[in-house]
């Protein structure tokens, strides 16, 4: 792990067991009500790291991408508020997010505000509200890199919280 500045911190992920230990690091740091946008090309390891959040929090049935669904809720019994793992790859238009109703999900804060995970969050254009954590994701050979963005007062507290967890270690 390197950190450029305070709001930025970089990870290289040898396989997918680090990307999905980073997602179990993050789930240490998670609070109420963060949007955190994960960014990346189609394999970069977006619904991985979603896995490793969600295993890390007890869930044991299947994690897949909402590509079709476009959201999958999850009620973690060690969680006091909801996650949800929304995908909008398959969105023509922008648009398509308020058609859905899915802006509902967004903006809510409180102590059961839920946490919102986002694949392809460019898709949904200026609907969307900004993310407090942005996650690009990057293929590099055979590995990945990580690169997790501080965008708000949340996302910083959030990424000190997982400033102080121990660094995820793949298999290599």
């Amino acid at each position: 792990m390197s950190s450029s500045e305070s709001a930025c911190i970089d990870f290289d992920l040898a396989d997918t067991a680090a990307t999905e230990a980073l997602g179990a690091a993050l789930s240490r740091a998670l609070a109420p009500g963060l949007a955190i946008w994960l960014e990346g090309d189609l394999g970069a390891g977006k619904t991985t790291l979603t896995r490793g959040v969600l295993r890390a929090l007890g869930h044991t049935g299947k994690v897949k991408s909402p590509t079709f669904t476009l959201l999958e809720s999850y009620a973690i019994s060690s969680l006091n508020f909801p996650l949800y793992h929304f995908d909008f790859y398959r969105f023509v238009h922008p648009d398509e997010f308020i058609e859905a109703g899915l802006d509902e999900y967004f903006g809510r804060r409180g102590a059961d505000a839920p946490v919102c995970l986002v694949e392809w969050p460019d898709k949904a254009g200026r609907h969307l509200p900004p993310p407090d954590l942005r996650i690009a994701l990057a293929v590099v050979g055979e590995a990945r890199c990580a690169r997790l963005s501080a965008c708000s007062e949340g996302g910083r507290a959030c990424l000190n919280r997982l400033s102080q967890t121990e660094p995820p270690r793949g298999t290599a």
